[in-house]
């Protein structure tokens, strides 16, 4: 079995969610679909606190200590909110 990606499975996600929301699901598919993305909602929280962890380390200053940077992102660079 491949390993799962990020992005893979927030796709996933998205789709359990629509699905969910389409309010179309018997009962007992509804309940596997929510268990199905209560685990992709771990992995995908798990994964971005591996990743911040390691950008901490990253970031890390010559005394050992961390350095806090705001992340630029699209909107920000833009100077829309």
């Amino acid at each position: 079995m491949a390993k799962k990606t990020f992005e893979q499975s927030i796709k996933q996600l998205e789709q359990i969610v629509a699905e969910l929301e389409s309010g179309e699901l018997p009962l007992e598919q509804a309940i596997k679909k929510f268990e199905e993305g209560m685990e992709l909602s771990r992995f995908c929280s798990q994964k971005l606190e591996e990743t911040e962890r390691k950008i901490t380390l990253l970031m890390q200053d010559g005394t050992g200590g961390s350095v806090e940077k705001p992340f630029p992102t699209e909107n920000h660079e833009s100077g829309a909110d």
